[in-house]
């Protein structure tokens, strides 16, 4: 009887891992191969019926990071994507925890205000870029609702820039902040009486600021200085998305909320502790794993954004580009297919970086209980 249930289990999922791993991975694997390749660096070639296609290896990857264009617009890509993945985080993760904590009080019309909080993120984000890019316009909605100065307060057209850095710093920046988080996790281990952990991880630190102080200034990505930083114009993007997103971490802090036993902080209390130290103490410890779920979960989301910033400045609007844009430009408008596939297999290498350590963790607390 076992083994029949197993095999009816088998028939039943076969068709959808043969799927999935056709339209899924099958094409996954089809794009990195073609991002090895030349094609659609000829234009005669791109669209011909049997294109001469050239296999050059990391020719194209080497191009987005040190060369020219669709370089440059690439790299100003992926600094705008991780300033916008910062700043979207922290927005929706303090106005969605500030939510959460007003209505665990059981304010008067709680299940009212929150379907409020919650309706944005029922929308789509081309439906909430259509509405804020109507708000944001330089001669209407808020501008003319504050009476603000049109030429000064430029949502989304705005081509000023902050926090400008050198692209040849980027391997001397990079080193740091790795040695940064081994030094987090060595004191972690210390902590947790994991003496090896503790010890690898500061040796691999050492060694990297020990790189970074010696070799790191001399290493030049780029023949020349390039600078890019944060675009103000992004600054609309990132209302917009906040906007959206937070009832969604709203709802996460306040089902923890709701989760945590009263008795808790009332032996919190007991101890003498006041409000803000019970939730310095007890609560915030408590959403630390909800924190960090709905981290992972925003910062794929930022990664991948291309609808919110399409529908509010388009694709001609470079200040406002992000690598999924870029790569639709790219792969559709000039037809350089290799290209594109390997700014679509740098996304998803950079998503992957985020999802499965998370996925590898969970799947290890799971086994564990």
């Amino acid at each position: 009887m076992r083994n029949t249930d197993r095999l009816w289990a088998k028939l039943v999922l076969a068709p959808s891992v043969i799927l999935l791993a056709i339209f899924v991975y099958g094409f996954i694997a089809r794009t990195g191969y073609t991002s090895l390749t030349d094609w659609g660096n000829d234009p005669a070639q791109a669209l011909s019926l049997n294109p001469v296609i050239k296999f050059i290896g990391f020719q194209n990857y080497a191009d987005l990071f040190t060369g020219g264009q669709p370089g440059t617009r690439f790299r100003q890509d992926l600094i705008s994507t991780l300033f916008f993945t910062v700043f979207f985080i922290a927005g929706c993760l303090g106005l969605g925890l500030s939510l959460a904590l007003m209505l665990d009080r059981n304010p008067r019309g709680e299940g009212l205000w929150r379907t409020i909080f919650l309706f944005p993120m029922s929308l789509s984000f081309i439906v909430t870029g259509t509405i804020w890019r109507w708000m944001l316009q330089p001669s209407g909605g808020i501008n003319q609702l504050l009476h603000l100065d049109p030429n000064k307060y430029e949502w989304l057209t705005g081509r000023s820039s902050v926090l400008s850095f050198d692209w040849n710093k980027l391997p001397l920046l990079t080193a740091v902040v790795v040695a940064v988080v081994l030094g987090i996790i060595a004191f972690r281990a210390l902590r947790d009486g994991q003496r090896t952990r503790m010890l690898v991880a500061l040796v691999c630190a050492a060694l990297l600021l020990l790189w970074a102080l010696v070799l790191g200034p001399n290493v030049k990505l780029l023949p020349a200085p390039e600078l890019h930083g944060f675009n103000i114009a992004f600054i609309g993007i990132i209302i917009a998305a906040v906007w959206q997103m937070s009832g969604y971490t709203m709802a996460l802090y306040l089902a923890g909320l709701r989760g945590i036993p009263e008795e808790i902080r009332e032996a919190a209390r007991v101890d003498g502790a006041g409000e803000w130290d019970t939730y310095r103490t007890v609560v915030f410890p408590l959403l630390s794993p909800i924190t960090l779920s709905a981290m992972i979960i925003l910062g794929h989301i930022s990664l991948k954004i291309f609808d919110l910033v399409f529908a509010m400045t388009n694709v001609d609007n470079p200040t406002t580009d992000v690598p999924a844009l870029l790569m639709y430009i790219t792969s559709f408008r000039q037809n350089a297919f290799a290209v594109g596939a390997a700014i679509g297999t740098v996304l998803l290498l950079l998503v992957a970086a985020i999802i499965v350590p998370y996925l590898a963790s969970q799947f290890r607390t799971e086994e564990a209980r």
